[in-house]
């Protein structure tokens, strides 16, 4: 049963570049222990684009970020030494714990434009691994589990889902791509309390309601949800148990609103190392 419809909003991340906030949420902080969600794009880019454009080096805390490309480049650099460019298919999952800095900039639209599409969302660390070592994996598509069916093409992006898993994740959640045709029906995993599902292109139907994108579903617990396409759609299940309450302030994730006081702190007086191969520029925090 669908508890709630979403619809994303635009959030700029300064300098131009918009993207879809899905989560957090008014009236849905969570879902399971995915606290953050944004849909990028599609956008075009130039050749030639500005600077400004680029996500600048930042801190976070008390997370995981998991980024996941459609189509598109993102150069990611980080204060635990990597410098790796994301393409689509592809994974790269940051782990920040006590404290992680890095930038995202879109070095390729730069110089040969660009077409960018995916999400990028973020994983609370649960009780006892919020303060975690900062770590950085990436993983190509080789990396991840494909389920091929009748009219369906999914990805495990990461976590565990019907019989495959992606990649060992701090808490148990569920994260996936999947390509539909149209009359393409599809299960929800029905191991998990916490599921719902963000369209991303086309319509779906579920319990006799139609979700268009972009927006997202959040289901209630009991019986295991069904999709099923109306039109050609992308859709980004995802879900997992919850790790609970987490306070939230612009980067920073924490059971503790001390301890994002202190992160805060920290990050005003530069007592965060930025990133190895990118430390000539930072976000300031804002006011």
């Amino acid at each position: 049963m669908i508890d709630l419809i979403i619809d994303e909003r635009e959030r700029d991340l300064g300098g131009g570049f918009v993207v879809g906030r899905v989560l957090p949420f008014a009236k849905r902080r969570m879902v399971g222990p995915f606290i953050f969600f944004d849909h990028m794009g599609p956008m075009e880019f130039a050749k030639g684009i500005p600077k400004s454009l680029d996500v600048r080096p930042h801190p976070h805390i008390g997370l995981s970020t998991v980024t996941y490309l459609f189509e598109g480049e993102i150069m990611h650099r980080d204060s635990v030494g990597s410098e790796l460019a994301v393409r689509p298919g592809e994974v790269n999952w940051m782990t920040a714990g006590s404290g992680i800095t890095h930038s995202e900039r879109f070095e390729k639209a730069r110089a040969l434009g660009d077409f960018l599409h995916g999400i990028q969302a973020w994983v609370a660390l649960p009780d006892g691994m919020e303060e975690i070592d900062p770590a950085f994996t990436h993983y190509g598509t080789g990396d991840l589990p494909m389920i091929e069916d009748k009219g369906l093409s999914m990805r495990i992006v990461a976590g565990k889902a019907y019989g495959k898993q992606a990649f060992a994740t701090h808490s148990p959640l569920f994260y996936a791509h999947a390509e539909m045709a149209a009359g393409t029906t599809l299960e929800l995993p029905a191991e998990y309390s916490e599921r719902a599902a963000y369209v991303v292109t086309g319509q779906v139907e579920a319990d006799g309601q139609r979700i268009d994108a972009p927006r997202m579903a959040v289901f209630g617990k009991g019986d295991a949800p069904v999709l099923k396409a109306i039109t050609p759609a992308k859709v980004m299940l995802l879900g997992g148990e919850p790790v609970g309450e987490r306070f939230i302030d612009w980067n920073f994730v924490s059971s503790s609103k001390e301890r994002i006081a202190q992160a805060q702190a920290d990050w005003r007086a530069q007592r965060m190392k930025l990133p190895d191969l990118d430390n000539q520029e930072f976000t300031p925090l804002p006011e």
